[in-house]
């Protein structure tokens, strides 16, 4: 203990617990005691599923690879015909669908037949997660040794070369085959993202949206179909701005939309917009960065002006496996960002010129929370 640090009663009783959980004859006495035998299994699972976990995540890659799940879409189906729906021998077959069933994907019906279950059912329903399992083969790459990418963080890594902004030193000059397939990635994945943010802070109170590091307009897109009178910007990478410029325009929101190209860190924000929304960039940047992204918002909106700020937070109580474990080795193996607290959040808004901040609550903090602020 330091001069500085004092332990709690909370502190105490989990040093006391976890010096408990250690003892094998405490593990036996829990298994076998009535009224601790239920938590024990409980703990039993988890811990398993600790070990376990990769497998379970390439049975789901397999899954979306040989779209198992596509084929019950329409109602069940026996294990010949997934058979030679997916190209694998039954017993392959049967060795996916067992592994499908375990993680309630589908489930079984009657007749020999395989159906989705909740949880298949809700991933055929995102294409979204999809192409981020599909995505995540690069990941998977890159943590084959996550020693060796915690111990080195300045090595290229696949993810690394995929955000090719990442590590560009002039993105402005990024052409269109070094943008599309992450640029494809975050719309893909910006659909349900962008749901969440607009229920929590509807923009019908404001006139013109300046989307910054918009990506192909897919947040635009959604502000603009829900809020008559809006009239958005994207601003991003002039390769990625082409690609907003015709997705917006492919959409029939002609009139109400243009976009710029640009560097947000090197080249002055339009000024034309009374709410910027940042939404899931200022975590793909560290701390310097994301700050000058702050100054550069903050210079391109008058006094009581918006900002809207949506992404994963770290310490987000129900959600930190993905605020802290998923975001915090993702971003490292991308070797640019870090996910952050609300706390560093608003710190930093308030360093960079905003004030009155608030956070409308999400439906879903597990995907995203949203910071407003108010240039001050």
């Amino acid at each position: 203990m330091t001069d500085t640090a004092r332990d709690t009663f909370g502190d105490r009783f989990r040093d006391w617990r976890a010096r408990l959980l250690q003892k094998p004859a405490f593990i036996r006495w829990a298994t076998r005691f009535p009224l601790t035998r239920p938590l024990s299994r409980q703990k039993t699972r988890q811990l398993f599923d600790l070990v376990a976990g990769f497998v379970y995540t390439q049975i789901v890659t397999t899954c979306v690879r040989v779209k198992l799940l596509d084929q019950m879409a329409d109602g069940p189906a026996t294990l010949a015909d997934l058979s030679r729906a997916i190209g694998l021998d039954e017993d392959a077959t049967l060795r996916l669908v067992r592994g499908a069933q375990a993680l309630e994907l589908i489930s079984p019906r009657s007749g020999g037949r395989y159906g989705l279950d909740e949880l298949g059912a809700a991933l055929l329903a995102n294409p979204g997660v999809i192409a981020m399992i599909e995505h995540h083969q690069l990941l998977y790459e890159d943590l084959r040794d996550p020693l060796a990418l915690l111990k080195d963080q300045k090595s290229p890594t696949a993810l690394s070369r995929y955000w090719a902004y990442a590590q560009s030193g002039a993105p402005n000059g990024l052409e269109a085959d070094a943008v599309g397939d992450y640029s494809a990635l975050m719309a893909a994945s910006q659909g349900f993202i962008s749901d969440e943010v607009l229920d929590a802070y509807p923009l019908a109170r404001h006139q013109r949206l300046m989307d910054v590091g918009g990506g192909e307009g897919r947040f635009a897109q959604a502000a603009l179909e829900r809020t008559p009178g809006l009239h958005a910007t994207v601003f991003d990478l002039p390769a990625v701005a082409d690609r907003a410029r015709h997705r917006l325009g492919s959409a029939g929101l002609a009139g109400r939309f243009e976009t710029a190209g640009g560097d947000f860190f090197s080249d002055t924000l339009p000024q034309s917009a009374d709410v910027i929304s940042l939404v899931r960039i200022l975590h793909d940047h560290d701390d310097d960065k994301a700050l000058q992204l702050l100054h550069q918002v903050r210079a391109a909106l008058d006094v009581g002006q918006t900002l809207l700020v949506a992404e994963p937070m770290a310490g987000t109580s129900g959600a930190q496996k993905a605020g802290d474990a998923y975001f915090g080795f993702y971003l490292l193996a991308m070797r640019s960002g870090r996910p952050r607290t609300e706390q560093e959040l608003r710190d930093f808004l308030q360093q960079t010129g905003f004030g009155r901040i608030h956070s409308p609550r999400t439906s879903s903090p597990l995907l995203t929370r949203v910071l407003i602020a108010l240039a001050v």
